[in-house]
């Protein structure tokens, strides 16, 4: 077929679909989207939780557990160890269709009965009780959407890494702390988009670089200082009078830090090694189109947050995860060989021709599941013989559109939409949409989602931020049994946890890094982190050299120094 421009039922906006996306859903077999690539991914994003935990009884041993539903959550939640145990069966809450009456109200009811585990996690996992959605990790405490990680702490999307803390995205790294996109770095504190470095503080796009101070766009360089070269000598004897170990010093190269970048040339994009690609934060890939952190993928369009390697291939509107998975549409935390699947989420591994299901494991042929492991052949979680199911999936798919669900908006959803946000589980502020696309409580409250009020915390301050010895030197071992009032106070629209603790394992790392402890809650300190990382949305812009035409992550009203691919090359690398 030929492009065509719709207006999107969610915010009315046009948005075009291509011959060749026309190709995509023709194999898929579903209809094309009635909602824009935007609103689709805000959609999914509605069915990620990525950090808030919370303490809640498990549904099956009345134990307290930690989960990522809240104790409000309109769902029943299993401690995650029970719930893969084989002490229950999820198709014991096997229902026939009922084609008198919509399909989502029909899969709502059952989501809500259903038990969920209580934290996404795959194994092994060794000492990571405080963890969500992470695995392959042994000692880490706060780590978030992260995998193969030892002895790492409060920080979100590494991998690989290693003795690393209050960091974004890191990938083999160690040894870090306070910076965000990291590839295999060690030592270095308050950087940005580094790889291949050592020993660097306040950096941001250095490749290959040892012992530089304040550097930007720098390659192959050592003993560097905002971007001017000393001897070895004379760079050790200045950086001792940064006052690295000092948090007012620290705040003070922090502020100067942040004028400096904007000073420089920034690319673009942040891609790297790739072959036909548009987006950002996109690695190894060919044929990508509006990827975003993605690395490993192939021929594939509006994907986002797909780092487990080898990743995916032939893929549309897919979100988290990867791990060898290929042909999956509309579908948010699905990996580890998953194949032709459709419009669900939280499968793995090897989730095969399902459809419309969430939380099930080693399955295939599914369409409109919950929680069913190792199955095949199964609607609204009731067993069928193939043939049952072949002849009543065709039918089913034809009731959608027949007779549809309507939201509270009047938003149609035929077969060929996602899930409807709000019959999710979580509340739009505890969900990856809080960090990506930030709203106010009554825009999310019109919008018919739910808004979290945050809870009452009733914890005591035994000292305030103010307390904390200003240089690391003088901070002793009795700061870990200290209960510190968060900087902020609650004073903020990040979840301010109000009060923190500093763990012996942090007040060592600072310790031996020379740095100075934290003042604020990893809340605080997380929502701090994310000025240093774009939003998944490409902009129209202007080179600032060359005038050319760019798509980039930094909007128009940003005052930052943005040149296109060729610009950048010509001056930085």
């Amino acid at each position: 077929m030929e492009q065509q421009t719709k207006n999107c039922q969610n915010c009315k906006n046009q948005f075009v679909i291509e011959s060749d996306d026309f190709a995509f859903y023709e194999k898929m077999s579903v209809p094309p989207p009635t909602w824009c690539p935007e609103c689709r991914m805000q959609r999914r994003f509605m069915f990620r939780n990525e950090r808030y935990l919370y303490r809640r009884k498990c549904d099956a041993t009345q134990k307290d557990i930690f989960s990522m539903f809240s104790p409000e959550a309109p769902v029943r939640v299993y401690d995650r160890d029970y719930w893969w145990s084989d002490a229950w069966d999820a198709s014991e809450y096997g229902r026939d269709y009922d084609f008198s009456r919509p399909f989502f109200e029909q899969f709502q009811e059952l989501m809500r009965v259903v038990p969920w585990f209580s934290r996404s996690a795959n194994e092994p996992l060794t000492n990571c009780d405080y963890c969500m959605n992470i695995g392959w990790a042994k000692d880490c405490y706060l780590v978030f959407n992260a995998s193969n990680d030892e002895n790492c702490y409060y920080s979100i999307g590494i991998e690989e890494s290693k003795d690393s803390f209050d960091s974004l995205y890191l990938r083999a790294c160690e040894l870090c702390s306070n910076s965000a996109f990291l590839t295999r770095c060690y030592s270095s504190h308050f950087s940005v988009d580094c790889e291949d470095s050592h020993n660097l503080y306040f950096c941001k796009s250095c490749s290959n670089c040892t012992d530089c101070f304040g550097c930007v766009n720098l390659r192959n360089k050592q003993y560097h200082i905002f971007n001017q070269p000393y001897s070895k000598e004379e760079y050790e004897k200045k950086l001792k009078g940064m006052g690295l170990s000092s948090y007012r010093g620290v705040e003070e190269l922090r502020s100067k830090f942040r004028k400096l970048l904007l000073d420089y040339p920034h690319r673009a994009s942040k891609n790297l090694i790739n072959n036909n690609v548009t987006g950002e934060y996109i690695h190894h890939s060919k044929n990508v189109v509006n990827g975003y952190l993605v690395d490993g993928v192939e021929d594939s369009k509006y994907v986002q947050f797909l780092r487990t390697v080898p990743s995916a291939r032939d893929c549309y509107d897919y979100s988290l995860f990867g791990a060898n998975s290929e042909m999956v549409y509309e579908s948010v935390v699905v990996g580890m060989d998953a194949a032709r699947v459709k419009f669900s989420a939280y499968l793995y591994p090897s989730p095969q021709d399902i459809e419309y299901s969430i939380a099930c494991t080693s399955s295939r042929n599914l369409f409109g599941c919950m929680g069913l492991k190792k199955k095949e052949y199964c609607i609204l979680n009731k067993q069928y013989t193939q043939e049952e199911y072949e002849k009543l999936l065709p039918k089913i798919i034809q009731h959608m559109s027949d007779m549809p669900y309507t939201d509270k908006h009047g938003r149609v959803y035929k077969y060929g939409e996602f899930f409807p946000p709000e019959i999710s589980p979580f509340a739009y502020n505890e969900t990856i949409n809080t960090d990506m696309f930030p709203l106010s409580k009554d825009k999310i409250e019109a919008d018919g989602l739910r808004w979290a009020n945050p809870a009452e915390r009733n914890y005591q301050a035994t000292i305030t931020a103010k307390d904390i010895p200003d240089d690391i030197r003088d901070a002793s071992d009795d700061i870990a049994k200290e209960t510190i009032g968060c900087e902020h106070n609650g004073a903020c629209e990040h979840n301010c946890s109000t009060v923190f603790r500093i763990i012996p394992n942090e007040f060592a790392f600072y310790r031996r890094m020379n740095l100075p402890l934290p003042r604020l809650c990893f809340s605080c300190r997380h929502a701090d982190r994310l000025r240093y990382q774009s939003m998944p949305r490409l902009w129209k812009r202007s080179c600032a050299k060359c005038n050319a035409a760019i798509q980039t992550s930094y909007a128009p009203d940003r005052p930052e120094i943005v040149y296109c691919e060729s610009c950048y090359n010509a001056e930085v690398a």
